[in-house]
């Protein structure tokens, strides 16, 4: 707030005509009529509505910034990035989160080498090749890879860190010699996490649950039907394995994933950002859309990019508790028998959300 504004407000509240600071400075004769106890008051006013005013404006850029409290969340990254371009997004904020301490990244349902390949190389490209890559179960389906153009004279043997040619079982690993519980973010379809819980139960022990699944009061685009979301719908026996795991659950249904678009000057300002991160998501997208005048103004749904933000913070979403029955058809059902997860189900503020993610994303990486 300017000077006279302030200058302005402390005058009328005591029926005093206010100084205009620009063209009647205070002179020695108004610090003798004022005197000089009173003068010096004012002047501690002025100050500490000057600093209040200011504190006020640092707190409210700041307000959805999750606060980091300590020692960073170690996590794995589950996904299947390539098929729809929210996976390459949501690795991109992950990396862009000092909150979240990233251990593994795997790709899950099938295209193993792809996954991989796409995985390897946006690591490479963000500085961080101290996160190891794990291949994921090559399962079908196989289909088109989206995102083959950006990788296709890419050869994992280069990437200079670690490959686990078993990532299922890197994944057991990781949770059992990790000395805290590990944040399990799982963005795909889940048959790699339904085979380490398979091979080791004991890591739902050690462990917690992230994800980008199922449709419980809204389904796509906001649509009041819901839907048999796509993550739990393309292996919906997995996700029952999953979702009865006696570990703590925590998901992004599309009731608010499905909401998150980046379009205008928060879009603009992720497409023109030089950050290697930014850039190389915005590469892929470019790759993705085949359509590069939809690529150059809006983004695609963002889904996954929630489950990276609820891994480190609640506080712009609605969150309840509810027993949730995946069915074998998809669906995510009420079910007060079933076993409770923590669901976002409504925003507080949608634009809070798109504003973190434009921020974290042209950001300094960690």
């Amino acid at each position: 707030m300017p000077l006279h504004v302030h200058l302005t407000i402390r005058c009328k509240m005591q029926n005093t005509p206010a100084m205009n600071t620009q063209s009647d400075p205070v002179t020695m004769n108004d610090f003798a009529r004022t005197g000089r106890r009173h003068f010096l008051r004012q002047a501690v006013v002025l100050a500490g509505a000057i600093l209040l005013s200011g504190a006020l404006a640092v707190l409210s850029a700041s307000a959805a910034e999750p606060k980091p409290a300590g020692k960073s969340i170690p996590v794995i990254f589950d996904t299947d990035i390539g098929d729809d371009i929210d996976d390459t997004w949501a690795l991109g904020l992950l990396l862009k989160c000092p909150e979240l301490d990233l251990k593994l990244v795997v790709g899950d349902y099938g295209k193993a080498p792809y996954r991989a390949k796409l995985l390897a190389k946006f690591l490479q490209t963000a500085g961080r090749t101290d996160v190891p890559v794990g291949v994921g179960l090559d399962i079908n389906p196989r289909g088109e890879a989206g995102q083959a153009e950006w990788v296709k004279d890419y050869d994992l043997k280069s990437y200079p860190g670690k490959v686990h040619a078993d990532g299922v079982q890197a994944l057991i690993d990781t949770i059992l010699r990790s000395p805290e519980p590990i944040t399990l973010i799982c963005i795909g379809p889940l048959p790699n996490i339904a085979a380490a819980l398979e091979r080791e139960p004991r890591i739902a022990q050690r462990a917690r649950f992230v994800g980008m699944h199922g449709s419980v009061r809204l389904g796509y685009s906001g649509n009041k039907t819901v839907a048999a979301e796509w993550n739990v719908k393309a292996d919906p026996k997995a996700c029952q394995k999953v979702f009865t795991a006696p570990w703590d659950m925590t998901i992004t249904p599309l009731d608010t994933c499905g909401l998150v678009t980046l379009d205008g000057e928060r879009y603009a300002r992720v497409r023109d950002s030089r950050d290697p991160i930014a850039s190389a998501i915005i590469q892929n997208y470019r790759f993705w859309s085949k359509k590069s005048e939809t690529a150059e103004r809006r983004s695609s749904v963002l889904f996954d990019c929630v489950a990276v933000y609820l891994a480190t913070s609640q506080d712009l979403c609605r969150m309840e508790r509810l027993g949730l029955r995946v069915t074998d058809d998809g669906f995510t059902r009420i079910d007060d028998k079933a076993k409770v997860v923590t669901a976002a189900t409504e925003w507080k503020s949608l634009d809070g959300f798109r504003d973190f993610l434009v921020n974290r994303l042209t950001g300094t990486a960690r």
